[in-house]
């Protein structure tokens, strides 16, 4: 009853800061939940308390890191540094094209297709994006990482 009284005394946007944070760590915790519950309990040591502490930490880590993103200004906290600047820059302008691309993929998927899709056509079509991403992630990285190196970004002395 105290944890229901609690919740109410919560403020609305605390609340869907949560629900944003249980929605994006439910599949990972719920696949880890069940690897580490099925092997312990073949293994003969199943913990409920570890796997409780598991799921709580993830979703602890999560709401914080959604929590950072809301109310902090990234660009300013790392003013301090051309370079932790220069890398975030990198990283923000990454996942903006990202985001647009993905953004692009759902459309093109939507238009092209007369009917709705089946579920299988829908996971088909994820995998295929996510191989993409992966493709083109590794292919970025490498080109940023080769055009730091020639601008004397790393020191490759050491």
């Amino acid at each position: 009853l105290d944890a229901h009284l609690l919740l109410l005394d919560l403020p609305l946007q605390a609340l869907a800061l949560l629900r944003r944070a249980l929605l994006a760590v439910l599949a990972f915790n719920l696949v880890v939940s069940l690897s580490y519950a099925l092997l312990s309990w073949l293994e003969g040591r199943f913990s409920a308390d570890y796997l409780l502490l598991l799921n709580l930490r993830v979703l602890l880590i999560t709401t914080l890191s959604f929590l950072v993103m809301a109310r902090v200004d990234l660009f300013r906290a790392l003013g301090f540094s051309k370079t932790l600047v220069y890398l975030l820059t990198l990283a923000y302008s990454q996942t903006l094209t990202f985001q647009r691309i993905y953004h692009d993929m759902r459309l093109s998927l939507a238009s092209r297709s007369i009917t709705r899709l089946s579920l299988r056509d829908l996971y088909r079509h994820g995998a295929a994006s996510g191989s993409f991403f992966v493709e083109k992630a590794l292919s970025d990285a490498t080109e940023t990482a080769q055009a730091m190196r020639s601008r004397g970004f790393f020191d490759d002395s050491l």
